[in-house]
């Protein structure tokens, strides 16, 4: 390594996506879709006891990882987007699965409350998701 030669760590390029990144997640905008993200993840991680599909084992452990996650990733967006902005494109993916997990897992068993439950959260996840998304891309 000569003394020419910049870590990319430390790259200035580097440095100001980040903080480009940073003021994005900073925008009252983008704080109301993360924090709106967090809620529709824990409302899906809940969702089986809030609607009464506990017993639905797989589905109910399914909407728990993939609320546990949606509201993760909101967290992190909202903190260190700088850094997380590689995967704003999971978050829509984690709401179509939401809305049709309950007739591609097996053993789960689609009733009336829980494919709204499932198709309504998942929905909202997905535009929240694409919502997020779509804040990088208009200020690129």
């Amino acid at each position: 390594m000569t003394s020419q030669q910049i870590p990319i760590a430390g790259h200035p390029d580097l440095t100001e996506l980040r903080s480009r990144y940073e003021h994005i997640a900073e925008t009252p905008i983008a704080q109301a879709a993360y924090g709106l993200m967090v809620l529709a993840g824990l409302y899906v991680a809940l969702s089986p006891w809030i609607v009464g599909f506990a017993g639905m084992s797989p589905l109910a452990v399914n909407n728990l990882i993939i609320g546990l996650t949606v509201a993760g990733l909101a967290v992190g967006y909202a903190s260190a987007f700088g850094r997380l902005h590689g995967v704003a494109w999971l978050v829509p993916v984690l709401g179509v699965w939401t809305i049709i997990a309950e007739w591609v897992m097996s053993g789960a068993v689609a009733t009336m409350p829980v494919v709204i439950s499932n198709v309504v959260s998942g929905a909202i996840v997905v535009l929240l998701g694409i919502a997020a998304a779509g804040l990088v891309l208009q200020h690129r």
